[in-house]
């Protein structure tokens, strides 16, 4: 007896309507300029806020007033929160492709897990004490994490559900880990508690240099695998029948989002639910073709998180939240939203 697909799985998997087609340049176009503003917003809105002028005079003219040190350190903070929601989006939006399922993220495959475990290493054990130093041991853990996951889960003969299978179970053994270090150590309980919770708040031109080539590399590989995780998508038959090559196409998959969410967690801890969010919602109004969504969400990830991060410094005036506090409090409700709409939707 043949089985109806659930209606929202029909709809992402059909082809996008003319009208969808028409409208996807002038809303990349749109997406753009809210990017332009919540930049903008990001530079003028702090613990204080700065008049438009201050602002432009602090972006084009460093005389070393109050405003123009103010604006330069904001200004670090976007960048950074640019790169970071880019290639957390870009990430979540390959890792969901690559597993087939619209509710993976970069936490899935353990890879912040991995990031996070080394920074508390390099804090206990090695007694770094930088941010500088940070970024490095980070993006080795995470490279580390998703060579161990991809090899678990069956190399070249990986599928989605070893792949999201090995990650859950190192991302449980590499969180326990986290809990016992910092326990067992007072002296670094604060420091590490502060990175875990995911901050733009450190943010320098420094980190920005050092995370900026890792990020450009993962950025562009994941861009140009658009087309053959489409076929991935489709299923692993109909891949193969459209000429793709599986095991390749998997192993870059995992390379692209490996470096993307180890130097955006390397840069400012792990940040949740961003690679969720954004790919899913770009996804109701794209329709299901890769070529749009990863574009789609380079641009909208960092809105909700450089959002995110004005929230955060305006809600708890003089002091703050931290992005990651922010993010995970707007995420939380979303995902229950979207798995109960996925049950509903299976009924």
């Amino acid at each position: 007896m043949l089985v109806d697909s659930p209606p929202e799985q029909r709809a992402e998997t059909a082809p996008a309507s003319p009208t969808h087609r028409a409208a996807r340049p002038l809303g990349l176009l749109l997406s753009a300029a809210i990017l332009v503003l919540v930049a903008l917003a990001s530079i003028a809105i702090g613990a204080k806020a700065l008049p438009p002028d201050q602002v432009w005079h602090g972006l084009f003219h460093d005389t070393g007033t109050y405003g123009d040190v103010v604006v330069d350190e904001r200004l670090a903070r976007t960048v950074l929160g640019l790169l970071a929601g880019a290639a957390l989006g870009l990430a979540g939006a390959v890792l969901q492709a690559l597993t087939r399922n619209p509710l993976a993220d970069p936490g899935l495959l353990g890879i912040n897990a991995g990031a996070s475990a080394a920074v508390v290493t390099a804090i206990t054990w090695f007694g770094v004490t930088s941010l500088t130093g940070y970024v490095w041991f980070a993006f080795l853990g995470a490279a580390a994490v998703g060579a161990l996951v991809w090899f678990l889960g069956g190399s070249r003969g990986a599928t989605p559900m070893r792949l999201a299978l090995a990650g859950t179970a190192i991302s449980a053994a590499l969180y326990g880990y986290l809990q016992a270090a910092m326990i067992l150590d007072d002296a670094a309980l604060g420091r590490m508690r502060f990175w875990t919770v995911g901050s733009l708040a450190s943010a320098t031109n420094a980190t920005i240099l050092q995370v900026l080539p890792f990020l450009a590399a993962g950025m562009v590989l994941a861009l140009a695998l658009a087309r053959p995780l489409n076929a991935v998508a489709m299923g692993d038959d109909t891949a193969r029948a459209l000429g793709a090559n599986l095991g390749r196409t998997r192993a870059l998959a995992m390379l692209a989002a490996t470096v993307l969410c180890g130097a955006a967690t390397a840069a400012c801890g792990p940040i949740v639910f961003v690679g969720l969010m954004v790919p899913h919602v770009v996804r109701s109004f794209t329709g299901p073709d890769l070529r749009w969504i990863l574009p789609y969400a380079t641009v909208l990830s960092p809105v909700l998180l450089l959002g995110a991060d004005v929230v955060g410094r305006v809600v708890a005036r003089p002091s703050e939240l931290q992005v990651g506090i922010v993010t995970a409090i707007i995420g939380g409700p979303v995902f229950i939203f979207l798995v109960r709409r996925r049950r509903t939707a299976q009924l």
